[in-house]
C-alpha cells in the first residue's frame, strides 16, 4: 500500500513538474517551431492581391534607391490609375516617406495619392518598456508602450489614408503575429497597412467592414499564411510599370502593394511558414491582407485549459509507462503523441490553436524516464531474485522467475499445491559423539551436499537445512510439470547416493549413516514469511507438517509417502502399503502410509 501511494505521488510530481515547465515557457522556442511546421502551409490565393516590387531590376535601371525621386512612385500611381474605368481597388505603399525632399517631388507624390482616393501611405511606431500611471498616481512598468511615432510628411499624410508597417517578431525571432492597430500619441486610431488596404478593397466592392480577427492584450493576431516567399509576386517590377509592360488593366479592381523586393533594402524576415527563406515585408503585408479578406482566423485555446489537459495526459502516460513492457509502453507513447498532433491539426482547421509540442515533449520525456527507471528496477530485481534463489533453487527455475518477473513470487505468500520432502540423516548424532568435530563437519557436509545436489538436479527448491535434516518442495515458486514425480526422484536419488557415500565413509571412519525420507503432496502457503527485517522464502501448512511426520517415522534407507503421492503417481511407481499401522502425530486414524520401493520406467 505504501509503495502504491509513493508511486502515485511520484507520478503526480513528475506530471506537475513538466506541466509547470511548459507553463513557464521552457518549451516555447521548440513549440513555436513545431506549431509552424504543423499549422502553416501554402494555400490557394484568389489573385486579388498583387505586388509591384522595388527590385534589383528597377534599381539597375533607375539608379540607387536612396537617390530615387518621390516622383517615380507618383508616376507609378498615375499609371495604375490611368483610366477611371479600371483602377486598383486599393494601393498600399510599403515605404515610409517622412520629412521633406524636393518641393516638386513631394507635391507630385502627395497629389497623385490624393487624386484617386485609393492610396494607403505608410507610418511606423516604435514600442518598448516604459513607466505608466495607473490613474491613482501610482506608476508601474508597462512592457509594451508606444515610444515614438513616424508618419508621412504632412502633404502625403493629408492626401492618403494611413496604415502602419510595423513587423514585430516573436521572442524566437520569427514573424507570425501582426499588430492590427494602435493609438497614435495624438489619439488617432492607426490601423495596420494590411487592415487599411483590406478595408479599402471591401469598400470598393461594397462588401462592408472587415471582420476583425481575435487579438491579444496588445492587439496582435495570428496570421494564417497563404503563400511562401515569392508566391504573391508575379515578377512585376516598378520598372515594368514605368515602361508600360504592365498596364492599368492588369491591376484593375485588385489590391496592389508597392514595396522593397530586394535584399539590399533590408526589409525581410523569417516567417512561420518558412524558416529557411526570408520573406519581404511587402509579401508579409500581402499575406495579412489575404487573411483579412478570407476571414479565416485562428484563436489560441486558453493556456490554463491546455495545461490542465497536459497534466491529465502526462498522468495517463506515466501510469501507462510505469513498469510496463517496452512494446506496450511504446504503443501508448505513439498513440498519445500521434493522437495529440492529429487533434492539434483538426482543431486548427476548426479555427483553434493548440500548443503542438507540449504533450509530445512531455510524454516523450516521461517515456524515456520510465524506460530508464524500469530498466534499473528490473536489473535490481533480477539481481535480488538471482541472489535470493540461486542458493536454493535449480538454475532453470531461477531463469524462469527472471522471465516472469517478480510478480511470479507473489511476495507475502500464496496458497498453492506443492510436493514437500523432508530428509534426515539417521544415526548421525551417535556417530558425532565418537568422532572429532572436524570429522563430524566433514561427514555432515558430504551428506548435505548430496541432499542439495539431488534436490536441485530434480528442479526442487531447497527450503532450509536444520542440523542434519533438510526440507525441499516442488511446484513453487513457479508451477512445474510432474512436480510430484520430481520430488520422488529426488528422494530415490538420495537413497541410492547415500549407499555409495556410506561405503566410502565406512572405509574412512568405520562408521556409516543413512537417510529417512518423507514425501507428501497438498496445499500449502508459499512465499516470504517473517518480518520486514528478517524473512524466509518457505512453505507452511498441514502438507509441510505431514511430510515432516512421515520423515520422522521413516527408518534409515526408507522413503515414506502418503496415499496422495501414490495416487498422483499411480502406475508409475511401485509401493508397499503399511496401512495405518504407524500413527502420525496430529493425524486421525486411517491415514495410510506407503513405502516408495521403485520408480518404474
Amino acid at each position: 500500500m505504501k509503495r502504491s501511494v509513493k508511486t502515485l505521488l511520484a507520478m503526480v510530481l513528475a506530471a506537475a513538474v513538466l506541466t509547470a515547465l511548459a507553463g513557464l515557457g521552457a518549451l516555447d522556442t521548440l513549440d513555436y517551431a513545431a506549431c509552424d511546421a504543423l499549422y502553416q502551409s501554402r494555400a490557394a490565393s484568389d489573385g486579388e492581391v498583387v505586388l509591384i516590387g522595388i527590385d534589383d531590376r528597377a534599381i539597375a535601371e533607375l539608379g540607387p534607391y536612396s537617390q530615387w525621386s518621390r516622383e517615380i512612385i507618383a508616376q507609378v500611381l498615375d499609371l495604375l490609375n490611368a483610366s477611371e474605368d479600371c483602377r486598383p481597388a486599393a494601393i498600399g505603399i510599403d515605404v515610409l516617406y517622412t520629412g521633406d525632399s524636393s518641393p516638386e517631388a513631394d507635391r507630385a507624390l502627395a497629389e497623385a495619392a490624393g487624386r484617386y482616393g485609393n492610396v494607403v501611405a505608410a507610418c511606423l511606431a516604435q514600442f518598448g518598456a516604459d513607466t505608466a500611471e495607473d490613474g491613482s498616481g501610482e506608476y508601474y512598468l508597462e512592457d509594451f508602450t508606444l515610444r515614438a511615432f513616424e508618419e508621412p510628411y504632412e502633404a502625403l499624410g493629408d492626401a492618403a489614408a494611413l496604415g502602419h508597417i510595423n513587423a514585430m517578431l516573436d521572442d524566437d525571432g520569427v514573424l507570425r503575429h501582426h499588430l492590427l492597430r494602435y493609438t497614435a500619441p495624438d489619439g488617432r486610431d492607426i490601423p495596420s497597412m494590411a487592415l487599411a488596404v483590406a478595408q479599402m478593397y471591401r469598400d470598393y466592392w461594397d462588401l462592408g467592414p472587415v471582420e476583425l480577427p481575435p487579438v491579444d492584450a496588445h492587439n496582435f493576431w495570428y496570421v494564417p499564411f497563404t503563400g511562401l516567399p515569392g508566391d504573391f509576386s508575379e515578377s512585376i517590377s516598378v520598372a515594368d510599370v514605368l515602361s508600360g509592360e504592365w498596364t492599368a488593366e492588369d491591376f484593375a479592381d485588385r489590391a496592389v502593394l508597392i514595396g522593397p523586393y530586394t535584399a539590399g533594402l533590408q526589409d525581410s524576415y523569417v516567417t512561420s511558414i518558412d524558416h529557411a527563406r526570408q520573406m519581404y515585408g511587402v509579401e508579409f503585408q500581402a499575406n495579412a491582407i489575404q487573411a483579412l479578406l478570407n476571414g479565416t482566423y485562428k484563436r489560441a485555446v486558453s493556456d490554463r485549459l491546455q495545461l490542465a489537459a497536459l497534466f491529465a495526459l502526462l498522468l495517463l502516460g506515466m501510469w501507462g509507462f510505469w513498469r510496463r513492457k517496452v512494446a506496450a509502453a511504446a504503443a501508448l507513447w505513439a498513440a498519445l503523441c500521434g493522437g495529440w498532433l492529429a487533434l492539434c491539426w483538426g482543431m486548427y482547421q476548426a479555427g483553434w490553436i493548440l500548443h503542438a509540442l507540449w504533450v509530445p515533449a512531455g510524454v516523450t520525456i516521461l517515456f524515456a524516464l520510465c524506460l530508464a527507471v524500469n530498466y534499473i528496477q528490473a536489473a535490481a530485481e533480477r539481481r535480488q531474485v538471482t541472489n535470493t534463489f540461486k542458493r536454493y533453487v535449480a538454475p532453470e527455475i531461477v531463469n524462469e522467475i527472471l522471465k516472469e518477473g517478480t510478480e511470479a513470487l507473489e511476495l507475502g505468500g500464496k496458497l498453492t499445491n506443492i510436493a514437500v520432502l523432508f530428509v534426515d540423516v539417521r544415526g548421525f548424532t551417535t556417530m558425532s559423539e565418537m568422532l572429532e568435530p572436524p570429522q563430524v563437519v566433514a561427514i555432515l557436509n558430504r551428506y548435505l551436499t548430496l541432499i542439495a545436489d539431488c534436490i536441485l538436479k530434480n528442479g526442487g527448491t531447497l527450503d532450509k537445512f536444520v542440523g542434519d535434516a533438510a526440507m525441499a518442495f516442488w511446484g513453487a515458486p513457479l508451477p512445474q510439470e510432474d512436480y510430484v514425480m520430481r520430488a520422488c526422484r529426488a528422494a530415490a536419488d538420495m537413497v541410492s547416493g547415500s549407499a555409495a557415500l556410506s561405503q566410502e565413509l565406512m572405509e574412512q571412519f568405520g562408521r556409516t549413516v543413512s537417510f529417512g525420507i518423507g514425501v507428501h503432496v497438498g496445499e500449502a502457503v508459499v512465499g516470504n514469511i517473517g518480518s520486514p527485517q528478517r524473512m524466509d522464502y518457505t512453505a507452511i501448512g498441514d502438507t509441510v507438517n505431514t511430510s515432516a511426520r512421515l520423515e520422522a517415522n521413516a527408518p534409515g534407507g526408507t522413503i515414506f509417502i502418503s496415499r496422495a503421492v501414490a495416487d498422483a503417481l499411480e502406475g508409475r511407481i511401485r509401493t508397499t502399503s503399511l496401512g495405518d499401522s504407524i500413527k502420525l502425530k496430529g493425524k486421525k486414524d486411517g491415514f495410510e502410509i506407503l513405502t516408495l520401493d521403485e520408480i518404474l520406467g
